[in-house]
């Protein structure tokens, strides 16, 4: 557990085999903003996590490291 938001965010993204550039065209947001959400460079804001959750079918709990399930 706790798993780091960045990692755990490109772990979900190279499953589905979707670039930085395509996640960030699904959820509105630019492939630079995704690379520094995966490489923890800056902060995520709620929305997008709601987003990213909803798209990769997942918990915000678990996107955000805080349960494996």
């Amino acid at each position: 557990m706790n798993i780091p938001f960045g990692e755990r965010l490109k772990e979900l993204r190279q499953e589905r085999n979707l670039s930085t550039t395509e996640l960030g065209e699904i959820i509105g947001v630019t492939n630079g903003t995704v690379s520094r959400w995966e490489n923890n460079k800056t902060e995520i804001i709620s929305q997008h996590i709601i987003t990213l959750a909803k798209f990769f079918e997942v918990t915000t709990d678990y996107l955000l490291g805080l349960t494996d399930y």
